[in-house]
């Protein structure tokens, strides 16, 4: 990724590439001709931007795109839902906020922000050249950030956090609803409540709680058979109830089923009441202990399916959990799932080898990351890369 700095805001980008011969139905191929297409369209066919997917500049509009003026075709919205919240081990998205693609990407240099945005969507919307005048600069903040909304073709939405949230609610496969992204000068620190697994050294190396913060903000409980409502209600609210199956190691007498039954009636205690806005996350882990049917059970009652997480070297597969949860991207980066065979392989090796294992905590950290939307962040040392 690139650094970059703040532009003019006042100056209308020079559109001085013509794209001769459009057609409605050509595909928008590379990168160069949708820039063309785009700029040409709109400035010299005097084309409503909301007429062109932003995204890849075809004609072939689905629906509104949800954080900038303009159309977005279905493919692209297809991507667009299965990438946006994915990040990186730095802490910024993974793919540019406008296509949820690209290559190269410039990141926002505000502390609070995520976003990243590739050259070839800058330079098809912010004007030709622009991405390359905002590399050689610093301290750029980025297209949602700034006080203006408007540069060039490139004009934020207004509300377009409840935007989001909507595509995402009519759009997603997933059955949960999609919170709404919080302002950050909205956002408070998470109160967590851990089930049978201590979280609290990844979500501190991620920047959502502070060091030497207390159990006011995460609170860890490895047996829960004697909490009640009662007890949930009194430590919380909680915005984060993360769970897991016991690790290999670890000395504990209860079946795997008991932690996701467990788990589920806490998880019951500790929801917000129906109608309130508080954004609220849960995470259950398998440590490759439940049996097929443990599994079935808990995606009838979690109402969500599974994903593999898996530790990879190579082409093998040294570690690997399954993984239930509301978390925005979960299923995005994780959705291809190891056979049920391997799986079950690689926990009878596991048990064989009879040595400890650090715990899943390790594997679904960075599954946390779009929590960064949501809640307070401290800084955790997280730097960018190119």
């Amino acid at each position: 990724m690139v650094a970059v700095s703040v532009l003019d805001p006042g100056a209308e980008c020079n559109m001085d590439v013509i794209l001769v011969g459009s057609s409605e139905l050509s595909s928008p191929g590379s990168p160069r001709l949708r820039r063309d297409r785009i700029a040409y369209e709109v400035k010299v066919n005097q084309r409503d931007i909301e007429d062109l997917c932003i995204c890849c500049g075809s004609f072939q509009v689905y629906t509104q795109h949800p954080l900038f003026e303009g159309g977005i075709c279905a493919p692209c919205k297809d991507k667009f839902l299965d990438c946006f919240f994915l990040y990186d081990e730095d802490g910024y998205q993974s793919y540019c906020s406008i296509c949820c693609t690209g290559n190269t990407l410039l990141i926002c240099e505000n502390p609070d922000c995520t976003r990243c945005y590739c050259f070839e969507c800058v330079d098809a919307l912010a004007g030709p050249g622009t991405s390359g005048k905002v590399q050689a600069m610093s301290n750029w903040v980025c297209f949602l950030c700034l006080p203006f909304p408007r540069c060039g073709l490139l004009r934020q939405r207004p509300k377009w956090r409840g935007r989001l949230k909507a595509l995402y609610d009519q759009e997603s496969e997933s059955p949960f609803e999609m919170y709404k992204i919080v302002p950050v000068w909205k956002r408070e620190p998470v109160r967590v409540l851990a089930l049978f697994g201590d979280i609290r050294k990844e979500l501190t190396s991620l920047g959502f709680l502070e060091d030497g913060s207390g159990t006011d903000r995460l609170r860890h409980l490895d047996d829960v058979t004697d909490v009640v409502r009662r007890d949930v209600e009194h430590w919380g609210p909680f915005d984060l109830v993360y769970g897991c199956t016991s690790h290999l190691g670890q000395a504990c007498d209860r079946p795997p089923g008991w932690y996701l039954f467990q788990f589920h009636r806490i998880l019951q205690y500790a929801r917000p009441r129906p109608g309130r806005p508080q954004p609220f996350f849960w995470m259950f882990v398998d440590n490759l202990l439940m049996s097929k049917d443990d599994r079935s059970v808990a995606t009838r009652f979690l109402e969500v399916d599974p994903v593999t997480i898996q530790d990879v070297c190579g082409t093998v597969v040294q570690d690997a959990v399954l993984v239930w949860s509301n978390i925005p991207a979960v299923r995005s980066r994780h959705s291809a799932l190891v056979p049920q065979e391997e799986l079950s392989l690689l926990a009878q090796d596991r048990q064989r080898a009879k040595s400890p294992t650090p715990g899943p905590a390790k594997l679904v950290k960075n599954c946390f990351l779009p929590l960064r939307e949501y809640f307070k962040y401290f800084s955790a040392g997280l730097t960018s890369s190119s």
